[in-house]
């Protein structure tokens, strides 16, 4: 189980649907020739998706496979893991957590042009406003790994993956 051993670092990158997390995952993956799982295709991908939650209008993932799957890929280093959940990873995974963070009419906007409900986008929208994944984060990590950036816009976007990048070309 320890992952001590890893070159790079493994960072995971979460927030509120609509803050980026994608966007920047893949900037930063490409830049630096790293692994990137957006969780959600992942766990689509291989069929970790257990039943279509009708309530939350979301699926729900079958964590166990999920997560012996993740392991054996984040185990070297390099990955860059994106997803709006931060709690259900092992803290051992991450050397940075980064808690994207944006403006709610920004945020609404960006949902709006997604095929998410008019419930969804308002749950999400309360959700920024609660900083439901800074908490998470800060409850599930230790605080000095975990980073809040903030991600109103694409030049903000470029200076997240210029800030992150200098944190992994310098773990040691």
């Amino acid at each position: 189980g320890e992952m001590a051993t890893r070159g790079r670092p493994n960072v995971l990158i979460t927030g509120t649907p609509g803050t980026g997390k994608t966007s920047t995952a893949e900037m930063l993956a490409a830049n630096l020739n790293l692994r990137h799982i957006d969780v959600s295709r992942f766990a689509k991908e291989n069929n970790f998706l257990e039943e279509y939650d009708e309530v939350y209008d979301t699926h729900v993932l079958e964590e166990d496979g999920l997560l012996d799957a993740m392991e054996l890929i984040l185990a070297p280093g390099g990955v860059v893991v994106d997803y709006h959940c931060s709690e259900m990873f092992p803290e051992r995974w991450f050397d940075l957590v980064v808690v994207l963070r944006t403006d709610n009419t920004i945020l609404y906007d960006r949902l709006s042009k997604r095929d998410y409900s008019a419930r969804k986008i308002k749950e999400n929208v309360e959700c920024e406003i609660m900083q439901v994944a800074l908490d998470e984060a800060q409850e599930s990590y230790k605080e000095d790994i975990v980073l809040e950036l903030p991600s109103h816009t694409l030049e903000d976007i470029l200076t997240n993956v210029e800030r992150i990048t200098t944190f992994i070309n310098n773990f040691r």
